[in-house]
């Protein structure tokens, strides 16, 4: 019986990218990883190894895809996103290192307004 066959669902993150993307879109993609991902993020930090695995990837994704971005602004943004992904799995030692990344003061002062525990 095919209809109660499962099929596995493919993650937004595990979909493949056709490159190159343009900064709108590596953007676009990133905001949709980390509100996909900020699910698993929550669980990871309750020591749920599922949820660990799908935000560990979910954030390399979203990482390699940020590097890519060629406009300064768009690219402090996106990092922005996934710092708060970070935070949402209460991984504070990435969350610090991506901070440092972000070159836009503003953007750098509304991200220690919503986690002023990176400002340590």
């Amino acid at each position: 019986m095919q209809w109660f066959a499962r099929e596995t669902r493919q993650d937004v993150w595990d979909e493949t990218i056709e490159w190159p993307l343009g900064d709108i879109e590596a953007a676009e993609r990133i905001r949709a990883i980390c509100e996909t991902a900020s699910v698993s993020a929550a669980g990871s930090s309750r020591n749920n190894t599922r949820d660990s695995d799908r935000y560990e990837r979910a954030a390399k994704v979203a990482m390699e895809i940020a590097m890519k971005i060629s406009d300064g602004l768009m690219r402090d943004d996106a990092v922005h996103r996934i710092v708060g992904l970070c935070m949402n799995a209460n991984d504070v030692k990435t969350a610090r290192i991506l901070f440092r990344a972000i070159h836009a003061s503003w953007i750098r002062e509304t991200v220690l307004q919503d986690y002023p525990v990176l400002s340590q």
